[in-house]
């Protein structure tokens, strides 16, 4: 009899042994922590799902048991918040990440120093979380517009310290305006 697997209930183990493959979509809404991080304003029902699969691997050694091996793929779109204009920025993330899994946690702490992602088996393994922190992972540190849709150069002028009401704190040496001279004049 096929066995059934579930992502967010996975007994890793016997899955990975399987060699078989799971694949399936998830909404960005059900990704909370992933979804905290997105534009305010987003509504995240209207969002395109998370495509996610993953595959188990089991790899040969030479002495011992084969190691066990979990390839996780996933790819979506997701609005983020553009450190230039502050508008929404729709950009791609995709992962494609390799988890090596260990009987123990106490074999995963030995292999703390391997480059390997290594992680304990579990029975009852949350497969959709872990492709949730992998995407967290992967998201960009500075979203941004490649063109702004707003003029950004216009409202970056209107700040400019050489116009005539921040002058007055430019006692800078040379005579050049005090770097802050912007900040004093939005006080008044």
């Amino acid at each position: 009899k096929p066995r059934s697997f579930v992502p967010n209930r996975l007994d890793v183990g016997a899955f990975i042994d399987s060699g078989e493959a799971l694949e399936g979509v998830s909404p960005v809404a059900d990704l909370q922590r992933l979804a905290e991080g997105l534009f305010k304003q987003a509504d995240l029902a209207a969002l395109p799902p998370v495509q996610w699969r993953a595959q188990g691997r089991l790899e040969p050694q030479r002495v011992g048991k084969p190691h066990r091996w979990l390839d996780i793929e996933a790819s979506g779109m997701f609005p983020w918040e553009c450190q230039r204009c502050l508008h929404a920025v729709d950009l791609p993330i995709e992962v494609s990440r390799s988890i090596r899994f260990v009987d123990d946690e106490a074999a995963a702490d030995l292999d703390a120093d391997s480059d390997d992602d290594v992680l304990a088996v579990s029975r009852s393994f949350d497969l959709i979380e872990l492709i949730e922190d992998e995407l967290i992972m992967a998201q960009p540190l500075v979203p941004r517009h490649d063109r702004c849709p707003t003029d950004v150069e216009k409202h970056m002028r209107s700040f400019d310290p050489d116009e005539p009401d921040s002058a007055e704190s430019s006692d800078a040496p040379g005579g050049k305006p005090h770097p802050f001279a912007a900040l004093a004049a939005l006080k008044k």
